[in-house]
């Protein structure tokens, strides 16, 4: 089953500071028919204004992923952390029995993030935060893991959940495999470029909705980044 859901039908928010399109219900955009794709709960497109952002909040029972596509996000949170996240760089926060963080655009231009949210396998615990770059020429024409919730994903950032991510860069023509385990849900989208992901068209900032899939078998239309979450 490949489901493709186009950027254009996504659910969508427009705050002035922040531009948002949801791939799932959240916020203001309820949709009880999609709340999630397996353990994958949330995936957010935002588009965060310069000098602006999301003042201190709470958030427990979480696994949260930012991947940073254009820019740079500074986070501070409660624990005392405090870090800078640019282009091509990963973010990661368990936010296990309950942590408040902020996360702000300080930059004199746009930042465009993914934020993905991951439900984890237990709850509470003590909250973590960690960032970490990995090169696009690193993951050129494969894809590398990201984060990841399998102790044998030693380069990943750590996530307390039976999920990981993924991603890739490709040139226009190249192609890349991905092999899941059985009843996994899989779900990918380009953060740029149109690709083909078993004869099915998916242009940049679309979603696919994957499960049953023995393989996929991703061509690049265009030169394409691409991020794939594969959860339980």
């Amino acid at each position: 089953m490949i489901e493709l859901r186009p950027f254009d039908r996504l659910g969508r928010a427009d705050h002035g500071w922040l531009k948002a399109r949801h791939h799932f219900s959240f916020g203001s955009h309820f949709d009880p028919g999609n709340m999630g794709h397996g353990a994958l709960r949330v995936w957010n497109d935002d588009e965060i204004a310069a000098n602006s952002g999301f003042p201190a909040h709470p958030h427990a029972n979480m696994e949260i992923i930012t991947y940073v596509r254009e820019g740079a996000i500074t986070h501070q949170d409660s624990l005392g952390n405090k870090g800078r996240t640019e282009a091509g760089d990963v973010q990661v926060m368990s936010a296990g029995s309950g942590v408040r963080h902020s996360e702000y655009n300080l930059e004199p231009t746009l930042t465009k993030i993914f934020q993905i949210w991951i439900e984890p396998t237990t709850h509470g615990g003590q909250p973590t935060w960690g960032a970490k770059p990995f090169p696009k020429s690193d993951r050129s024409g494969k894809f590398a893991t990201i984060a990841s919730g399998f102790k044998d994903d030693t380069d990943a950032l750590p996530i307390r959940a039976d999920a990981r991510v993924l991603a890739t860069t490709l040139k226009a023509g190249e192609s890349a495999q991905y092999t899941p385990g059985k009843t996994r849900n899989l779900y990918l989208v380009p953060a740029a470029g149109a690709v083909e992901i078993n004869g099915v068209r998916v242009n940049a900032r679309d979603g696919v909705a994957i499960r049953d899939e023995a393989r996929l078998d991703i061509t690049a239309l265009e030169d394409a980044e691409l991020v794939l979450v594969d959860a339980a």
